[in-house]
C-alpha cells in the first residue's frame, strides 16, 4: 500500500497538486516505520521541489531518518537549521538526535545536547534520561549512567523498568556485580518490581562471569515471585553452563525446557551445538542437531559452523565436507567461513592439493574469499620455506581487492625474514606503501617486528631509522618488539635506551614492554633490578598480569628463592590475578630444581583439583622424582594419571625409560617402550639413545643393532652417541672391518667429535688390553681396509688421552705397514693435526651453538 501511496503523491505533485502537509507528514511517518527510505526520500524532496512548508513533525521526521542511516552529521544540521528558518525544534526532536549521538557511541555530545535543550525551555522527560543511560552503558560508563540515573529523581522523574534494567545490564558487563545487585535492591525499594526482562539481565551477567549457581538462585527466586523464565532465561543458562563444559546440566536444562511446554529456540540450540563441539563431544552435537531437525526449528549456516569446526579440529576432513555439501542440497547457504575452517585445517596438516579444491569449490559456488582463506596456503608455503608460491597468493588476494589483514601481512615479511631474504621483505614492504592497504606505521611496525623476532636487530633498527625519516612515530607494539629483541640477545643496555626514546618521543610504555624487559633482566641474572622494574609498574599507571607475575615468579625459583616465589603468588589473588598453569609450572619446577618433591606433589595436587595440570606438569614433577632416584614412585604416578584425565606423552615415556636405562632397569624399560609406542606416541632420538646405551652398557649388542636399524627406518638421524655405541658395539663383536669402517666415515663427515673418540679408545685399551688394539689394526689392514688421515689422527690422538703415549710408535708402525700414513710422519704430527682439526671445527660450530 505505502507504494501506490508514494506513486499517488508524486501523480498528484506533478499535476501541479499540492497534498496537506499534515498528509505528507502521516505518509513521511509511515515510510519510516515502515523502513521504506528509498520512498521516503523520494517524498521529502517532492515536498521540497513543491516548495511545502515544514513544521516540526516534518523536520524531526527527517532528523530520525538521517540518524536511522547513521548520518548524525546532516542529523545535526538540520537541527540547527530548523531554528534559523523559524521552527523551533521540541522535545520529541531533541530525544530523537539525542538517540541518534547515542546510536553512534557520542554520548557525551548527547549529554551536552540535553543541557543546551534545557537551556531553551525543554524538560527532558523519562525517554530522554532512559536513552541516555542506555547509552552510556553501552560504553561501558555505568557509573555515568548512574549519576543520571540519580538525577532523573532529583528532577521528580520515576525512573522505568528499562532505565533500571540497562544499568543492572550495564553494571554486570563491566564485572561489577555487587553494583549490579545495589541497583536491583534499590530498584525495589523504590517501588519497582522485577520484571522478566530484569531477571533476564541479572541472569545473563553473571552466566556471562561464570557466577552459574548464583544465577541458577535468582533463576527460582523469580519463579518464587511468579515470574516464570521464557525461552531467553534458559538460553543465558545453557550457554553458562556450556562456558564452564558443564555439559550434562546443559542438557538437562532442554528437557526442563521441554517439559514446561518451552519451545527451545534455534539460538538454544544453536548453543548447546557449539558447547558441544567446544567440549569435543561431536556425537552429542549431531544429535541435538538432530533433535532440532526433528523439531522443525529452522537451521541456518551458524548451527552448522562450529560442527564443520569440529570435525577440522579432529582430522575428520571428509565430515567436515559432507556436512557443507549436505547444507547446499538442505537449502542453507555455506558461507566462506565454513570453506575457510576446512582450508586452514587442510593446510595445517599438509593436504594442500585437497585445500586447493577448497578454493576453486568457493570460485564456482560464487562465495567472496577474505584473508582468511588465504592466509592459510600462504602460511603453510611460508612454513615449508616456499616463500615465492607464499607470495603468488598475497598478490593474489590483492589483485582480488582483498586487503591482508595484519596477520596475513606479518607471515609473509616473517618469512622472508625468517629466511634472511631481508630485500624482498622490503620489496613487499615498499608494494605495500604505494598500494596504501594499511598505515604505514603499522607496515613498518610489521617489518620491525618479523625483523626482531628473528634477531636481525640492526636490521630492524635501520627500518626504525627510516620510519623517523618519513616522519613517522613509532607505536608502543614497534617499540616493544625491539626491546624484546634486544633483551633476548641480552643487550640490556639497548633496551632501556629504547625505553627512554620511547618516553622522549612520548609513547608510553604498556605492560607486554616491562614484561620484556623483567624477562630479559631474570634471564641474565639480575633478578634485583628485575624485582626494582617489577615493583616501579604500578607507579606508572599499570598494573602487573599474569605474564608479569609469571616471569618474576619463574626467575626467582631459577636463582633458588623459592620464598619468594611463593610470596609473589600469594600476592596474586590480593591484586587481581588468579594464577595461572604457567605461574604453578614455575613454581612446581623451583620445588624439583631445590630437590623439594613433597612441595612439589602437593603443588600439583592442587593444580589437579583445579583442572590446570597438564602433561608439562606431570613431565616436571617425574623427572623431579626421577633426579631423586625416586623412580618407582616416578612410575606409580604415570600409572594414576588417567584417572585424573592427564595424559603421558612421548616426553613422559622417554624421561622414564631414560632413568631405567641409566639404572639398568633395561627390562622396564622395554615395557615403557612398548606401551608408549600401542599409545601410538612416536619415539624421537632420545628416546632410542637412552635405549641403545642401555642396553650397550649391558652388552646386549644385538638389541643394540636392532634399534639402531628401527631408529634409522623410522627416519630418525642418530646423534654421535648412538654412533659411537654402534662403532664400539661392531667392535667389540669382533667386526673389526664394519666398525672401523663406520668410525672412519663417521669421522669424515664430522658426526663424531673428538671426546667421543677418544673414549671409545681408551674404552678399547681397558685393562691394559693394548694388543687387542694392536691385533685389529693389523686385521683390518690385512682386509685392505684404509681409514682417512682425521682417523690416524683421532686414533694417535685418543690413545695419548689415555694415558698410552708409549706404544704410540707401535701403532704408527702398523700405520705405515699398510701406507696409511707416509713413513716421514711422526706420531707428533699426528696428534697436532687432530688437535687442529678439533680447533676449526670448534670455531666453525660456533655461530650454530649461538642459534641454538
Amino acid at each position: 500500500m505505502l507504494n501506490e501511496a508514494v506513486s499517488m503523491f508524486l501523480d498528484i505533485k506533478n499535476e501541479g497538486f499540492f497534498p496537506s502537509l499534515l498528509c505528507c507528514n502521516t505518509l513521511l511517518n509511515e515510510l519510516l516505520n515502515g523502513n521504506k527510505m528509498e520512498l521516503f526520500w523520494k517524498v521529502y524532496e517532492g515536498m521540497l521541489e513543491s516548495k511545502i512548508s515544514l513544521d516540526v513533525y516534518t523536520y524531526t521526521n527527517v532528523i530520525n531518518a538521517y540518524c536511522k542511516i547513521g548520518n548524525i552529521k546532516d542529523a545535526k544540521r538540520l537541527l540547527h537549521d530548523m531554528g534559523e528558518k523559524g521552527c523551533n525544534p521540541n522535545l520529541v526532536t531533541y530525544n530523537v538526535v539525542i538517540k541518534g549521538l547515542c546510536g553512534t557511541g557520542t554520548v557525551d555530545e548527547a549529554l551536552k545536547l540535553k543541557k543546551s535543550m534545557e537551556g531553551k525551555g525543554l524538560v527532558p522527560d523519562i525517554y530522554t534520561y532512559s536513552t541516555l543511560i542506555d547509552g552510556f552503558c553501552k560504553k561501558k560508563k555505568s557509573r555515568e549512567a548512574k549519576q543520571i540515573l540519580d538525577e532523573m529523581y532529583e528532577v521528580g522523574l520515576n525512573p522505568d523498568h528499562f532505565a533500571y534494567t540497562v544499568l543492572i545490564d550495564g553494571f554486570m558487563k563491566e564485572g561489577e556485580v555487587d553494583e549490579a545487585f545495589r541497583i536491583k535492591d534499590e530498584m525495589v525499594e523504590r517501588g519497582k518490581s522485577l520484571n522478566l526482562m530484569t531477571y533476564n539481565s541479572i541472569i545473563n551477567g553473571l552466566c556471562k562471569i561464570g557466577q552459574i549457581d548464583k544465577a541458577v538462585t535468582i533463576k527460582a527466586d523469580m519463579i518464587d515471585m511468579d515470574i516464570f523464565p521464557d525461552v531467553q532465561t534458559y538460553n543465558y543458562l545453557i550457554e553458562g553452563y556450556g562456558r564452564k563444559n558443564n555439559m550434562d546440566k546443559a542438557s538437562e536444562l532442554l528437557v526442563e525446557m521441554t517439559d514446561i511446554n518451552l519451545v527451545p529456540s534455534a539460538y538454544t540450540y544453536g548453543v548447546l551445538i557449539n558447547a558441544f563441539c567446544n567440549a569435543g563431544d561431536l556425537c552429542q552435537a549431531i544429535l541435538i542437531l538432530e533433535k532440532m531437525i526433528a523439531a522443525g526449528v529452522r537451521r541456518n549456516v551458524i548451527i552448522y559452523t562450529p560442527i564443520i569446526k569440529g570435525y577440522v579440529e579432529d582430522g575428520k576432513f571428509e565430515e567436515a565436507k559432507h556436512i557443507v555439501q549436505d547444507m547446499w542440497q538442505d537449502g542453507i547457504l555455506p558461507d566462506i567461513f565454513c570453506y575457510n575452517s576446512i582450508i586452514s585445517g587442510l593446510c595445517k596438516v599438509g593436504r594442500i592439493d585437497e585445500a586447493k579444491a577448497c578454493l576453486v569449490e568457493i570460485e564456482k559456488r560464487r562465495l567472496r574469499p577474505n584473508s582468511y582463506t588465504f592466509g592459510p596456503f600462504i602460511s603453510w608455503y611460508r612454513e615449508a620455506g616456499n616463500m615465492q608460491v607464499a607470495e603468488q597468493y598475497f598478490w593474489e588476494m590483492i589483485d582480488r581487492g582483498i586487503a591482508p589483514n595484519y596477520v596475513t601481512f606479518a607471515c609473509i615479511i616473517d618469512g622472508y625474514c625468517k629466511y634472511g631474504n631481508i630485500s624482498q621483505a622490503f620489496s613487499v614492504l615498499n608494494r605495500m606503501l604505494e598500494i596504501g592497504r594499511l598505515p604505514n606505521a603499522q607496515l613498518y611496525g610489521i617489518l620491525i617486528n618479523a625483523l626482531s623476532k628473528n634477531g636481525k636487530l640492526s636490521d630492524a633498527m635501520d627500518v626504525l631509522s627510516e620510519l623517523y625519516n618519513k616522519g613517522l612515530v613509532p607505536d608502543v607494539f614497534t617499540y616493544t618488539s625491539l626491546i624484546s629483541g634486544f633483551c633476548k640477545q641480552s643487550n640490556l643496555e639497548k633496551a632501556f635506551l629504547l625505553l627512554d626514546e620511547m618516553s622522549q618521543k612520548g609513547v608510553k610504555p604498556n605492560i607486554v614492554t616491562y614484561n620484556s624487559l623483567i624477562g630479559g633482566l631474570c634471564k641474565s641474572g639480575d633478578l634485583s633490578r628485575a624485582r626494582e622494574v617489577f615493583d616501579g609498574i604500578s607507579g606508572k599507571g599499570l598494573a602487573p598480569n599474569g605474564v608479569t607475575y609469571t616471569t618474576i615468579i619463574d626467575g626467582y625459583c631459577k636463582a633458588g628463592d623459592l620464598d619468594e616465589a611463593f610470596r609473589l603468588s600469594d600476592e596474586m589473588p590480593l591484586r587481581g590475578v588468579q594464577p595461572d598453569a604457567f605461574v604453578y609450572n614455575a613454581l612446581l619446577h623451583g620445588c624439583c630444581k631445590a630437590g623439594e618433591i613433597e612441595k612439589a606433589l602437593s603443588l600439583f595436587h592442587e593444580m589437579v583439583e583445579k583442572g590446570i595440570a597438564s602433561t608439562l606438569t606431570l613431565n616436571t614433577l617425574i623427572d623431579g622424582f626421577c633426579k631423586l632416584g625416586r623412580l618407582s614412585e616416578a612410575l606409580e604416578l604415570v600409572k594414576g594419571m588417567s584417572d585424573m584425565h592427564i595424559l603421558p606423552d612421548h616426553v613422559t615415556y622417554t624421561i622414564l625409560i631414560d632413568y631405567c636405562c641409566k639404572n639398568g632397569m633395561m627390562k622396564v624399560a622395554e615395557e615403557l617402550f612398548q606401551t608408549m609406542q600401542g599409545r601410538k606416541l612416536i619415539p624421537n632420538i632420545v628416546t632410542y639413545t637412552s635405549l641403545i646405551q642401555g642396553y650397550h652398557r649391558i652388552g646386549e649388542k644385538l638389541k643394540v643393532f636392532s634399534l639402531f636399524e628401527e631408529m634409522v627406518a623410522r627416519g630418525i638421524q642418530p646423534d654421535e652417541v648412538v654412533y659411537s655405541s654402534m662403532v664400539d658395539a661392531l667392535y667389540r663383536e669382533g667386526n673389526l672391518h664394519k666398525a672401523f669402517s663406520l668410525w672412519n666415515e663417521l669421522l669424515d663427515k664430522g658426526l663424531l667429535k673428538g671426546h667421543v673418540s677418544e673414549t671409545l679408545v681408551g674404552s678399547w685399551c681397558e685393562k691394559g688390553e693394548i694388543s687387542a688394539l694392536l691385533a685389529s689394526l693389523n686385521e683390518i689392514g690385512e682386509q685392505g681396509f684404509v681409514p682417512s688421515l682425521a682417523m690416524c689422527s683421532t686414533l694417535a690422538h685418543g690413545l695419548n688421552q689415555a694415558g698410552y703415549s708409549e706404544i704410540l710408535p707401535m701403532v704408527m708402525e702398523t700405520m705405515v705397514k699398510f701406507s696409511w700414513i707416509s713413513n716421514s710422519m711422526t706420531s707428533n704430527d699426528l696428534i697436532r693435526h687432530c688437535q687442529i682439526d678439533e680447533h676449526t671445527e670448534s670455531i666453525s660450530n660456533t655461530p650454530k651453538q649461538s642459534a641454538l
